[in-house]
């Protein structure tokens, strides 16, 4: 069984940064990869995916131009680097793998493609 664990959660304030990352157990190299969020009283959304080999990206039009989400193969990690965050991106971010071995779609953004998931790294931004 793959473990996504994440790390790099905290308090920020408002239109400060933040880098949250997620390492995964094993296959790391196999996996597209994504970066979903929840804020209390509202559903999982998707926030950025990125492919295999980090060559194609996707973001949710309310992060693109802030967030950049990467990927280091060497050490099996997922990188979503948080820009100029404000109050609405306070929530409970998740990592998550697809372990499909289908060519396309590069990346995934919905969530039921995912199959693995992390327990979740807070982030809170102050106003």
């Amino acid at each position: 069984q793959v473990q996504l664990v994440e790390s790099g959660g905290g308090l920020v304030q408002a239109g400060g940064s933040l880098r949250i990352s997620c390492t995964a157990s094993d296959h790391f190299s196999t996996f597209r990869m994504g970066w979903f969020r929840q804020a209390p009283g509202k559903d999982r959304e998707f926030v950025a995916a990125i492919s295999r080999t980090g060559a194609a990206t996707n973001y949710v039009d309310s992060v693109k131009g802030r967030f950049t989400i990467s990927r280091d193969k060497g050490k099996n990690t997922v990188f979503l680097q948080m820009n100029s965050l404000q109050p609405e991106d306070a929530a409970v971010y998740y990592c998550a793998a697809d372990k499909s071995r289908l060519s396309l779609p590069l990346v995934v953004t919905t969530e039921a493609e995912y199959d693995y998931w992390g327990q979740g790294t807070q982030v809170t931004v102050s106003s």
